[in-house]
């Protein structure tokens, strides 16, 4: 018999019912396994790469250790070379000579109320009897250079070099009215030098200062450098040709002991020409000769020296007239150094003789004149720049002497007195000076002694180089 219509559609609908309720939680099995499967593989990917980083890792550290053992394994590096001083441009002529420029330029602003003898501004000395008027300038004359010539070989054992010199006080360029701007130079020193290292002995040969000029000790100034402090009122000394050995005599505990011996072109004022070898100075073979003794510590310098020459006032020829006495016996003594005690600088020396006109001695007369004199100058520094410094310096000629040699006394100059004071600063190659300086004067006049006095103030400036 057949079942309704209507009952076999609620079979049907049933079996579907039973049939989607389970079919759907297989279908979200199946998508739950997809996940996780892909979470696994992910894993997997992550895995390989962390192990990839480590094994990189690995290789870097084995690659440092071994450039660190083979670092090990090599020597040490060399200690960094030391800095090494600027050395003074050279410049060469010849094989294995070397040639090094030098110098200063020095400029001074000044104003006198009264003329100097030898010269104003940089030139000035002492004052001029009897002068009158005030002047100011510029004066640029102590400007200087010299070449140093070293490397020269002699020999195996003996070497040495020389040195040529030059300022600008040789005159002016003439006497029109441009001269004044155009100083001419002059010849200061132009000597060899033949030196053994070993034995210490020096032989310098040519033109170079004489013993007698005090080169370790001279008073400090920026105004007055040419014709130094003192020139003439309280030192002595001049430049001549000739030839001086100095010999090393070795050292006593701290301090250094040397022997200069020197031998230089005879000089007077007359008879006969200066500037062709005819004077007094030059009869026969009668040059000057010096000897000093120099000992010099670690902040001191002290020497003494003697000086003899014989004049022959008939010259060369033997004719002029001598009213007086036919010759003169020049001698002299010295003795000065230097010494620094902390910021302190102490300069001085005293000297002694009889006619000492050709080392620029007896206030520059020429005749058997007795002659003292000596100065003192004190520097303190108050800075590693700033220093005051004091002069104070004195030159006396005999009366007697200076009456009998000079016409009777008519003229003569007697004694001079020198004061300066000035204040310097330094810094590297450049030096600014300050200065005042003060010149008394006494001379003969017609038997009586006259007074005269005279000041100058001056700045300067200097670069060395």
């Amino acid at each position: 018999m057949k079942q309704p219509t209507s009952g076999r559609r609620a079979r049907h609908a049933l079996a579907a019912a039973i049939a989607c309720a389970l079919v759907v939680p297989c279908g979200a099995q199946a998508r739950d396994t997809a996940k996780e499967q892909q979470l696994e593989a992910r894993i997997q990917q992550l895995e390989a790469e962390l192990a990839a980083i480590r094994d990189e890792i690995r290789a870097q550290r084995h690659a440092v250790d071994q450039v660190a053992q083979q670092q090990a394994a090599l020597p040490p590096p060399p200690p960094p070379a030391p800095k090494e001083e600027p050395k003074a441009p050279v410049f060469s002529t010849a094989k294995g000579i070397s040639v090094a420029l030098h110098g200063f330029i020095n400029a001074t602003a000044f104003s006198q109320d009264h003329s100097f003898a030898f010269g104003n501004g940089q030139n000035a000395q002492y004052v001029v009897p009897g002068a009158k008027g005030t002047l100011s300038g510029f004066d640029i004359r102590n400007t200087r250079f010299w070449l140093d010539f070293t490397g020269a070989q002699f020999n195996e054992s003996w070497g040495g070099g020389g040195r040529i010199e030059m300022d600008f006080f040789g005159g002016f360029n003439g006497t029109g009215p441009y001269s004044f701007q155009q100083p001419t130079p002059r010849l200061r020193q132009a000597y060899l030098d033949i030196a053994n290292a070993g034995s210490g002995t020096r032989v310098r040969i040519g033109q170079q200062w004489d013993l007698m000029f005090p080169v370790d000790n001279l008073a400090a100034s920026v105004t007055h450098v040419g014709f130094p402090l003192g020139f003439g009122t309280g030192f002595v000394g001049w430049r001549f040709p000739g030839v001086v050995v100095m010999q090393d005599l070795g050292s006593g505990g701290d301090t250094k002991w040397r022997m200069d011996v020197g031998a230089f072109s005879g000089s007077w004022n007359g008879p006969g020409a200066t500037t062709n070898f005819l004077t007094g100075g030059n009869v026969d073979f009668q040059p000057q000769l010096q000897a000093r003794i120099r000992a010099t510590g670690s902040n001191w310098v002290a020497y003494v020296v003697g000086h003899y020459s014989k004049i022959d006032l008939k010259g060369v020829d033997g004719t002029v007239s001598t009213p007086v006495k036919s010759s003169v016996d020049s001698t002299g003594l010295e003795i000065g150094g230097q010494w620094k005690p902390g910021n302190w600088t102490l300069k001085g020396l005293l000297y002694t003789g009889n006619g000492l006109g050709q080392i620029f001695g007896n206030l520059s007369q020429f005749g058997d004149i007795g002659d003292t004199g000596g100065y003192v100058q004190v520097g303190y520094n108050f800075t590693k720049n700033w220093s005051l410094n004091g002069y104070y310096g004195t030159s006396k000629s005999d009366r007697e002497d200076v009456v009998a040699w000079l016409d009777n006394g008519a003229v003569g100059r007697l004694r001079s007195r020198q004061s300066a004071l000035s204040v310097i600063y330094a810094s590297g190659p450049y030096q600014l000076g300050l200065e005042w300086l003060h010149d008394q004067l006494d001379t003969l006049n017609a038997g009586a002694v006259r007074k005269t006095s005279g000041n100058q103030v001056s700045v300067s400036a200097q670069y060395t180089f």
